[in-house]
């Protein structure tokens, strides 16, 4: 199974159909009941609803998932029915295949009950029409790329007795966005330094997001929070809860982070913890996600479609 404990949860969709197509008369004896196995449509959206609940025992590699809702509808043409799948869930992972997977159930249940009255049924095809959510759908497109700022900070660091591995975690990963690291720095804990050093490079720099490194913690050292809290213009609380609860799934110690963000001007700034496991971690609540907070400094609003639609 690929693993999904870094991915976060977000809400997820997905529509599917499957078509049986039928000889003359099934129809009609389908709408009039005179179907000897009894009510093909109910028990078949019944099979189909309980199938997509066990997707994952049915399909090796697919991940339980906690389903918040199935819907099966049914369309009746002159010689095919039509079955159409909708689910919905808050999770880590797509439900495609529990929107296929209830469609495919539901057919061959129909194709089960119809068969003692119609020898020439046909499952014709079975679909996904369209899915939703997950980060594929929060990703951003820049007429340019972003220009980015990454600051560690640490004493043992900047005195080069410890080697860097976090701000080349940050470095690394940025080069998977429209984002340009344009200023890397190694400063010590010192606030008066941190301030100054965001200072310029949002005043003057007029990057388009920083992230820092380090000194997020309850340590005697730890400064970071309140050097960025001196020059931010406007706090952005929303951010740090996120970081924080995704964390706190992983390890207790993360309530412990102190870490803040906000704007300042037109830039992004943002506190990470020091450890590199706590930067990873971080990194995959943030992108790509926090970069609509990008658009919304340029003033472009909240423009998002969401759905993807699957051709035939």
């Amino acid at each position: 199974m690929i693993d999904t404990s870094n991915k976060y949860e977000t809400f997820r969709e997905a529509k599917a159909e499957a078509l049986v197509r039928v000889s003359d008369g099934t129809i009609e004896a389908l709408k009039k009941q005179e179907i000897p196995k009894g009510d093909v449509l109910e028990v078949a959206r019944t099979a189909g609803i309980i199938a997509a609940k066990k997707t994952s025992e049915l399909i090796p590699l697919c991940h339980p998932i906690p389903i918040d809702c199935v819907k099966i509808e049914y369309e009746l043409g002159n010689n095919v029915i039509s079955i159409r799948s909708e689910v919905r869930a808050i999770w880590k992972t797509g439900v495609e295949m529990e929107a296929l997977t209830a469609v495919s159930v539901a057919a061959l249940t129909v194709y089960d009950m119809l068969k003692p009255v119609d020898k020439k049924i046909v499952i014709e095809r079975t679909v996904l029409l369209e899915k939703s959510g997950g980060k594929s759908d929060f990703q951003e497109h820049f007429h340019k790329s972003l220009s980015a700022g990454v600051i560690v900070i640490s004493d043992s660091t900047f005195k080069g007795e410890r080697k860097d591995k976090s701000g080349e975690i940050i470095k690394t990963r940025l080069k998977e966005f429209p984002i340009v690291v344009k200023e890397f720095k190694i400063l010590p804990d010192n606030k008066g330094e941190i301030s100054r050093v965001l200072k310029k490079l949002a005043d003057e720099e007029k990057l388009d997001i920083i992230l820092t490194t380090g000194g997020t913690g309850l340590g005697p050292k730890d400064v970071t929070p309140e050097a960025t809290q001196e020059v931010l213009h406007r706090a952005v609380p929303g951010i740090t809860e996120a970081l924080r609860t995704f964390g706190q799934k992983r390890t207790p110690r993360a309530m412990l982070s102190r870490n803040v963000a906000g704007i300042r001007g037109e830039t992004l700034i943002i506190n990470l913890p020091g450890s590199s496991r706590g930067v990873e971690e971080s990194l995959n609540r943030l992108f790509p996600g926090v970069l609509h907070g990008i658009k919304m400094l340029w003033g472009e609003g909240h423009n998002h479609s969401g759905k993807k639609k699957q051709d035939d």
